[in-house]
């Protein structure tokens, strides 16, 4: 059986759960990206007025947290093709203020990026080098990426692992070269995985993962 890709989630957040997800053997390791006030920040919790950032009910000082900047995250990682950059938010600028860096820093280095806004996909279609993936978290979500992967194929789709089926993955593989799912941290979740037939699964448990 081939084995499926491993996406360690969130461990490009921060500079020593990136190097360790690389050193244990994910094959993309995932960071989150804000844009805030001309910078792009590397962080999972969303912004919350100038002074807080808050994620499922934890609220945090931004001077307490050791926020990272993408070109930052990009000098760790020194052209190391195993990054997927999660794109957070509708900022209007994000996505372009990205692929601008991307071509500066790492211009034939292979970058995967993610959103659930599909239309800042658009600010990298000139760039060779970067694999988009087309991600949804919802019903409406996973409708709306199977009506788009008829008509325009994706290198990648991205479902939450509770709307699928092994149907639905059969279908979406004719689209899309790779199906990643989420969340999958637990032997169980793992074994579902397989069951569904995906091609790379998401989690935080890599210890369970890499031996998938």
């Amino acid at each position: 059986m081939t084995r499926r890709l491993v996406v360690a989630h969130r461990a490009g957040n921060d500079p020593g759960t990136l190097r360790s997800a690389l050193e244990l053997g994910a094959d993309l390791v995932e960071a989150d990206v804000h844009a805030y006030r001309g910078r792009l920040e590397i962080r999972h919790h969303k912004t919350l007025g100038p002074w807080w950032l808050w994620d499922r009910g934890e609220l945090v000082r931004r001077t307490e947290v050791r926020l990272l900047e993408i070109r930052e995250l990009l000098a760790s990682v020194d052209g190391d093709p195993r990054l997927l950059l999660d794109l957070k938010g509708i900022h209007p600028r994000l996505a372009a203020r990205l692929a601008t860096v991307l071509t500066e820093v790492m211009p034939t280095s292979t970058v995967t990026v993610c959103t659930q806004h599909w239309w800042m996909l658009s600010a990298f279609r000139d760039l060779t080098n970067v694999r988009l993936v087309l991600s949804a978290g919802s019903r409406r979500g996973l409708r709306r990426v199977r009506s788009r992967l008829r008509g325009r194929p994706a290198y990648g789709v991205c479902v939450h692992r509770r709307l699928l089926t092994p149907e639905i993955v059969t279908e979406l593989r004719r689209g899309a070269e790779v199906v990643f799912t989420w969340p999958v941290d637990t032997d169980d979740a793992l074994a579902e995985a397989r069951r569904l037939g995906v091609d790379a699964v998401i989690g935080k448990n890599l210890s369970i993962l890499v031996a998938n």
